[in-house]
């Protein structure tokens, strides 16, 4: 093979004049090398591409008809009489400029320590527990010094963004003035790019932190290169070969994997780890609020008819006592808080990787079981017993001639105890009890017959 040198210099010493024998001479190669450079360079001069030139528009025409497939086009221009080898053809439709051209090589960014952090999230596919679920993998990461953190939800909502960006600040231990982030609506209320309008919600929670969110432009995701790259790391280092029991342990060995691994290993364009160049980040960042409020999402619902709310499909107990009342519930990220009359009423933690379920703690409602709920002697009974052998023996043979507990006839009983002197009232037991007397009218009677002479004055009718 003729090297690129020798081609040159071939080209060079003809170009001045000299004749094959003695470029032979010169450069030591034989006379057939320098003609076959001196036949390839004038062919390659002078040869013409009539593709090109006199079949152009036609191939145009049929590469824009057939969507592209070259093949198809070379079997299209063969129906025309035009036969043009493949190779020759691919060549001519990058000539053309017929397919997209080529990506244009990318910039590069450079940011001062504390300038700025990059947010992102992105679709991952993960096991927990045995059940394959897709969870948003939200990341956070320092733009100078690449100190990564990411936390992976079951959906990324405003509520999602607040509990992460918090917990991503508190493990920067600071803020940066610029938070880069892509168009999404979670956090853009209008609009797209660095003059778009911020959801207010979240500008007020920037402004906690004393950062402020700013959206890259539209088809520029380069812009935020620091976050888009460990994704694919994340995917393929943190996911591979792990297993998890909840979003909890997904999240916990995450975090750990984000200071064992992902902060210690070294990077090329850094010449040290993340870590060791968060060490000369920090003093940039700026401090964390003295206190930071707990994130939570205000919900309003009305306790239905078995006493409990409603929260993300899942259901929570309430004491039943505000049955048809509206409570103020605050979903936080881990518990679920019960609010009425400004006053809690329930808290219980928050079922994340559940549906359809049901959360009842213990005290809020009582037993819906007729058998439970009705053991033991009624109040009724529990007052008439106890005093008299004589009453006791009476509640005990009336209990065996009424249906159920009994409870309307002991409670007329106990009435009758209350209303008559204890004189009577026993006396009239007394005898009802000898003669199997249980109706309750004729017991009144008997009663009334007792206390006749003390509280009436009877007079004959021969007196009257």
């Amino acid at each position: 093979m003729i090297s690129d040198d020798i081609r040159e210099a071939i080209t060079t010493l003809h170009g001045k004049g000299m004749k094959i024998r003695h470029i032979c001479r010169s450069l030591g190669i034989a006379r057939n090398t320098v003609r076959k450079v001196l036949q390839g360079d004038h062919q390659a001069q002078t040869e013409e591409t009539p593709a090109l030139s006199d079949h152009g528009s036609l191939i145009m025409q049929t590469y824009h008809t057939c969507g592209g497939n070259v093949v198809r086009v070379q079997e299209m221009l063969k129906e025309h009489g035009v036969e043009i080898p493949y190779s020759t053809l691919t060549r001519v439709v990058r000539e053309l400029n017929l397919r997209q051209p080529q990506k244009v090589k990318a910039g590069s960014y450079s940011f001062a320590p504390g300038e700025e952090m990059q947010h992102d999230t992105s679709p991952h596919k993960v096991c927990i527990d045995a059940k394959a679920s897709t969870a948003q993998c939200a990341g956070l990461v320092l733009a100078y010094s690449r100190r990564l953190f990411v936390q992976y939800y079951p959906c990324f909502t405003r509520f999602e963004a607040r509990v992460f960006l918090s917990e991503a600040f508190r493990f920067m231990d600071g803020t940066c003035e610029r938070v880069v982030i892509d168009n999404t609506s979670v956090i853009v209320a209008r609009g797209s790019g660095p003059s778009a309008d911020i959801n207010p919600e979240m500008e007020s929670f920037g402004r906690l932190f004393g950062i402020t969110f700013m959206p890259h432009r539209v088809g520029h995701p380069d812009r935020k290169a620091r976050i888009e790259r460990p994704f694919s790391y994340v995917e393929h280092n943190f996911l591979a070969g792990r297993t998890f029991t909840s979003w909890a342990d997904l999240n916990a060995q995450a975090l750990r994997w984000c200071t064992e691994v992902a902060n210690q290993k070294p990077k090329r364009s850094l010449g040290m780890s993340p870590e060791q160049a968060y060490v000369m980040e920090k003093p940039y960042l700026q401090p964390l609020p003295p206190y930071v409020p707990p994130i939570f999402q205000t919900l309003s619902r009305v306790v239905d008819i078995e006493g409990l709310v409603n929260v993300d499909t899942n259901r929570y107990s309430v004491p039943e006592r505000l049955i048809g009342k509206k409570v103020e519930v605050q979903k936080h990220w881990e518990k679920v808080v019960a609010i009425f009359d400004n006053k809690k009423v329930a808290q219980h933690p928050r079922l994340i990787d559940k549906r359809n379920a049901k959360v009842v703690q213990s005290g809020h409602h009582g037993s819906l079981s007729r058998h439970k709920a009705h053991q033991g002697p009624c109040a009724e009974e529990s007052a008439l017993l106890g005093e008299s052998e004589i009453l006791d023996q009476y509640v005990v043979e009336l209990r065996k001639r009424c249906s159920g507990r009994g409870i309307v006839r002991l409670r007329r009983l106990l009435n009758l105890k209350r209303d008559y002197p204890p004189e009577a009232f026993f006396a009239a037991i007394s005898r009802a009890l000898r003669y199997g007397l249980y109706d309750l009218n004729r017991l009144e009677k008997l009663i009334i017959d007792h206390v006749a002479g003390d509280f009436f004055r009877l007079v004959p009718d021969e007196e009257q």
